[in-house]
């Protein structure tokens, strides 16, 4: 799971890693916001109403959900049970409180990477860059604090100065994730002592 201020480079991160991890697959959040220039129904957000999300909720669709800057966002329950089931890696693209959430959900499949900005300027920057306007801007930077308070609450923090650095890490973090005792065993790994023949 990767969390991070808005700005800090989550989604650049998260895309990335996508490309070049061929094990791995995004969970396609559902959302109220409304879409921007590019975004894809299904490929990056399921865009609903507000009306029908609370409808998922109530309904038990989503495994963890969250009203973020006056929008919804959630996961959906059967996609990511489904590619748990096959065995397969996915990567949450959430807030801190959806990783609160979804680490009381799924417990020991969690694996948390909180992405911290070198500063609070340089987010501003960045924000700026992006094209927010000043109103969103000044929300999401009162936010960014509180946010980055949660950093301790995950299990790596990935300083984003430089991008290559920090896919690098994020790279790592994963592959050791994998070569853990309790994942290899999970997958049917055992192994039999040789033993003399007789």
């Amino acid at each position: 799971m990767i969390a991070a201020p808005s700005g800090a480079g989550k989604t650049t991160l998260s895309r990335a890693l996508l490309e070049i991890d061929d094990q791995l697959s995004l969970s396609v959040s559902v959302t109220t916001r409304d879409r921007r220039p590019g975004e894809k129904e299904g490929k990056h957000y399921f865009f609903v109403t507000q009306e029908a999300f609370d409808a998922m909720v109530q309904a038990g669709e989503l495994l963890e959900y969250a009203r973020v800057f006056g929008r919804s966002y959630g996961t959906p329950r059967r996609p990511v049970e489904d590619a748990l089931a096959a065995g397969r890696d996915i990567m949450f693209d959430i807030d801190w409180q959806g990783f609160r959430q979804l680490r009381a959900s799924l417990d020991d499949d969690v694996v948390g990477v909180f992405i911290k900005p070198p500063s609070l300027e340089i987010l501003r920057n960045r924000l700026i860059k992006r094209g927010d306007n000043p109103e969103q801007i000044a929300i999401r930077m009162a936010h960014a604090e509180a946010e980055i308070s949660h950093a301790p609450e995950f299990d790596y923090i990935v300083e984003n100065h430089d991008l290559d650095i920090a896919l690098a890490d994020i790279r790592a973090i994963l592959r050791a994730s994998r070569l853990q005792a309790k994942r290899q065993l999970s997958c049917g790994f055992t192994h039999e002592p040789n033993r003399a023949k007789s």
